[in-house]
């Protein structure tokens, strides 16, 4: 079962490489795209599978020596999350295939090197390799956001790679630090040995603001909103679903290892995360165009992922888990809505939309209920994520962080309000007697039914998670228990 591992990296790359090859044979590309995360998404329940009982699967790659070993570990965590990941890059790929995004022939390739270096992030257990893999998706996320070639893109393009840089030359210095005082960057050897070494913990202080720039927490967030926006809608989907995840699968991996015990890191996670949800929600509440509110939303909501890492109970992280991988779904069906809007409209702005419920009811309800679970509202998912999550913060007495989280709720459902009224309520400006306007670019039928029907299956799923949980809890709950007691992870991928 440990070669699964390999295979979960080495055929997307693999893939990758010889979909550069075929960039001429489109048809044999997208099946090879498909085929290959749809393997990695087979490899991936499988894994679940085995790491449920809180066992941890590992390999030990080239045979190194200790100190310079090549670990890949994966635990609950790592595979709830190479799950979810891998399934949401599939629907991407088909999205695009549907909306006419994966013409370049460069798309498929670079999705395929972006999920192998989220995947190598998910299941590395050294500090090098980490950086290896934020260095394998800040490249394929660079091209891949400036592939159209416009100036805004590029402009955006500026500002992503340079912020990212910044912070993997920051994460490089804390990894060089730790290496220099401990001699190794294996989790294991660092999660005994940085809490007494006060040259160490330094280090890896310089390696957490990295890992807080790339999952875009405040006050280190305003790259996000500028840069994605300017992606093309289903390539912000992608993004969505995986780049900033893996750095709160990070900031999750870091804490259960050591830094739960650091004096003053809870109560600092928790003031984050609250200002994170604040920030994020009010910049989505003054948005005007549909991507632009939602990725100030992935501001937001980044702050309540992290927000277990300030009550660290098995409540809380199991919630934070929960509410994570229902999460990414759910906004990925949103920007997908959004996607589909600016395919047939034109534009997502909505001061140029409106009455789209009458042209393209079905297109309304794909956005109307992950929008619904985004906000939290019953019965969906989004509402059980929250409720738990609220829940266990008051438990543990951290009462302004619940509360923010409460009022963030309500601001968010202003703001997907704002959205529904803009964009499928009312009139369109220039409309004609029913209820048109001048289009985007048409699409047949079956595309068409794709560019629907896949926000609103995730949407579907969304509302009935919510009453029919309880065998993902079971889950979440294995993993949040490997968490908060790391020793059989650790013991594993010891080296």
């Amino acid at each position: 079962m440990s070669e699964l591992l390999i295979l979960v990296l080495a055929v997307p790359l693999t893939a990758g490489a010889t979909g550069v090859l075929l960039r001429h044979r489109r048809r044999l590309q997208r099946a090879l795209a498909w085929v290959t995360l749809g393997g990695v998404v087979a490899i991936s329940l499988l894994l679940v599978g085995a790491t449920s009982d809180g066992s941890t699967l590992t390999v030990d790659v080239g045979g190194f020596p200790a100190g310079l070993a090549i670990v890949l570990g994966v635990d609950a965590l790592s595979a709830l999350l190479l799950t979810i990941g891998s399934t949401m890059t599939l629907v991407g790929v088909v999205f695009a295939a549907a909306s006419g995004e994966d013409d370049h022939p460069l798309f498929l390739p670079l999705v395929l090197l972006l999920w192998s270096g989220v995947a190598l992030a998910f299941v590395t257990a050294d500090l090098f390799n980490l950086f290896v893999a934020f260095e394998v998706m800040l490249v394929a996320s660079y091209v891949l956001l400036t592939l159209r070639g416009g100036g805004a893109q590029v402009r955006a393009g500026v500002l992503y790679v340079g912020t990212n840089l910044l912070a993997s030359t920051a994460f490089l210095l804390g990894v060089g630090l730790v290496y220099g005082r401990l001699g190794t960057v294996n989790l294991a050897a660092v999660s005994t040995a940085v809490p007494d070494d006060p040259a160490a913990l330094a280090g890896m202080g310089v390696l957490l603001v990295a890992v807080v720039a790339k999952a875009s927490l405040v006050p280190l967030h305003g790259w996000l909103p500028r840069a994605y926006v300017h992606a093309s809608p289903t390539v912000t989907a992608i993004f969505s679903a995986l780049l900033t995840k893996a750095g709160v699968y990070v900031l999750y991996r870091l804490t259960s290892t050591f830094l739960h015990d650091v004096d003053g890191f809870l109560p600092a996670m928790l003031v984050v995360a609250a200002v994170t949800m604040v920030v994020g929600v009010l910049g989505a509440v003054g948005g005007g165009d549909m991507r632009g509110i939602l990725t100030f939303h992935m501001v937001s909501q980044v702050g309540y992922l992290v927000l277990p890492l300030g009550v660290w109970t098995r409540g809380a992280v199991a919630a934070g888990l929960f509410y994570l991988l229902q999460y990414v779904a759910v906004k990925g069906a949103l920007f997908l809505s959004a996607a589909a809007v600016v395919r047939s409209e034109g534009t997502d702005r909505l001061d140029r939309l409106g009455g789209l419920l009458r042209t393209r009811p079905w297109l309304g309800v794909a956005f109307l209920l992950p929008a619904l679970a985004l906000a939290g509202i019953p019965p969906t998912s989004g509402f059980l994520g929250k409720y738990l999550l609220i829940r266990t913060a008051f438990e543990a007495q951290a009462y302004v962080a619940g509360a923010t989280a409460v009022g963030v709720s309500l601001l968010t459902l202003l703001s997907m309000i704002k959205i529904f009224n803009g964009a499928f309520w009312g009139d369109r400006p220039g409309a004609d007697a029913d209820g048109r306007a001048p289009t985007g670019t048409p699409v047949g039928t079956a595309a068409r039914r794709v560019l629907v029907g896949m926000p609103l299956g995730i949407g579907v799923a969304a509302l009935v998670l919510g009453p029919a949980a309880a065998p993902l809890l079971d889950v979440v709950g294995a993993a949040a228990d490997a968490l908060l007691d790391p020793t059989a992870y650790l013991t594993a991928v010891a080296r």
